[in-house]
């Protein structure tokens, strides 16, 4: 196996168990849950909630309904995975976090465009709050996506010389 293949196997296996989680999760959900159905889990603090979310991340495009809004997602997903890729071609050689994080990523992503389009909606059911203050409900596919995104951030600002960390570049004057 060259160094190339062994440097794909763990984003790819990282983006198989991210979506087998994801599905089996909301399969759960649906499966144990009537709709907007809501359990506490830890008082003050955590519920599982069956919510169907058909806009983006906080709900963004949630009230715009149409075909138009299903294709934007599923061509910004489509777009957002192509890109993933590059990076990882970009990025697999430089660090295994690089690869594990946009493995997360690109999980998270296909998760979710699964449910996009088997039903036309995300299913979201992690519910955080505080008092009065709710997080927007959030699935599995959105907490590694969100995890992959903070992994990737963080090895990157690490991985920078402290020479080169806070300088200008000539694209931000």
């Amino acid at each position: 196996m060259t160094a190339g293949k062994s440097t794909l196997t763990a984003p790819l296996l990282v983006i198989f168990l991210v979506v087998v989680f994801d599905r089996l999760s909301k399969w759960q959900i649906r499966s144990s849950f009537v709709l907007f159905e809501s359990r506490e889990i830890i008082p003050g603090f955590f519920n599982l909630t069956y919510l169907h979310n058909n806009g983006a991340a906080f709900g963004f495009l949630a009230g715009d309904h149409g075909w138009w809004r299903q294709i934007f997602f599923v061509v910004i997903t489509l777009a957002a995975l192509v890109f993933i890729g590059a990076a990882l071609r970009h990025f697999r050689h430089k660090s295994v976090i690089y690869s594990y994080s946009l493995g997360l990523i690109a999980g998270g992503a296909v998760g979710n465009l699964i449910d996009r389009l088997r039903f036309g909606f995300v299913v979201d059911f992690l519910d955080f709050y505080i008092k009065g203050c709710h997080w927007p409900p959030f699935n599995v596919a959105d907490s590694a996506i969100c995890i992959g995104v903070g992994m990737f951030l963080l090895v990157d600002i690490r991985s920078r010389k402290p020479e080169d960390r806070g300088r200008k570049t000539d694209d931000s004057e």
